[in-house]
């Protein structure tokens, strides 16, 4: 599961002797990789009863961690383990409370709360890989100049913020003159130039201001599909929805079965050609 950035991360792990019973071993040690690779090195880490070990970890980072207890002197062994850490503000499509509400889970019930988490966030990319950004984000991208128009590839495109150079010596672009074609992410100047030679690095926003019903129905309806998942030969019931599904029988070309056929037929008026990465 991932964890919120600035949470709390409890890290464990047990050892045990020759005959499997939890032991001590002679001395604990516990590194955390950090995802721009610098660690975090607890040592010595004592138990907190007999064979186990735990530590808190605040996280500071967002990424993937990899976390590597090692034991030695007696009862020597090693143990590595990972977790992801969310970005402060992680593509979700609709709350919690909305995903809850779809699929008929009580507002009160929190067992499950982490995992549906997950869900959302994949929906969100299933989503965005039909229809482009939905979620706003700020996006940086290394363009070439030499040319009459720059194409930024995540779109929508709310607004340009900066054009940088990348090289010493390259000539500087005003973004005040700029005309942005937001649908298909075309940059043109209004000047009627041609940008300069060399590389630059576009910063952006990406997304939409406002979500339409037909994106949020479909990113509700591949959940639904998704979490049936969790219930196996039981993924008709009711209160998931219910019933069979067509596009389990037939998934889309090339798609597999993870997108129900009703769910792309919604999305289809906002279809962008080749998908979203």
């Amino acid at each position: 599961m991932s964890f919120d950035l600035g949470a709390v991360v409890p890290l464990g792990t047990t050892v045990r002797d020759a005959n499997g019973s939890l032991a001590n071993a002679g001395a604990m040690a516990l590194t955390i990789t950090l995802p721009d690779n610098t660690a975090v090195t607890v040592s010595p880490v004592v138990p907190t009863s007999t064979g186990t070990y735990t530590h808190d970890y605040p996280s500071v980072q967002a990424g993937r961690h990899i976390v590597r207890w090692v034991a030695t002197g007696i009862n020597a062994g090693a143990y590595t383990d990972v977790f992801d850490v969310r970005e402060a503000a992680p593509p979700l499509l609709f709350s919690l409370a909305s995903a809850k509400a779809k699929l008929d889970i009580p507002a009160t019930s929190t067992s499950q709360d982490e995992e549906l988490r997950e869900f959302i966030e994949a929906t969100t990319q299933c989503v965005e890989y039909f229809v482009g950004a939905v979620v706003r984000r700020t996006v940086q991208q290394v363009v070439s100049g030499g040319r009459d128009a720059l194409l930024l590839h995540t779109t929508p495109v709310l607004a340009v913020s900066a054009v940088t150079p990348v090289q010493t010596g390259q000539e500087t672009v005003d973004v005040g003159i700029l005309d942005l074609d937001v649908d298909t992410g075309i940059v043109r100047r209004t000047d009627g130039l041609c940008f300069p030679v060399g590389p630059y690095r576009v910063l952006y926003t990406a997304g939409r201001t406002a979500v339409r019903p037909n994106i949020s129905l479909a990113a509700k309806l591949i959940l639904q599909h998704l979490w049936r998942t969790n219930y196996g030969a039981a993924r008709g019931l009711a209160g998931i929805g219910g019933g069979e599904d067509f596009a389990v029988t037939e998934p889309i070309p090339g798609l597999g079965y993870a997108i129900p056929n009703r769910a792309l037929q919604l999305l289809e008026g906002d279809r962008q050609p080749g998908g979203f990465a």
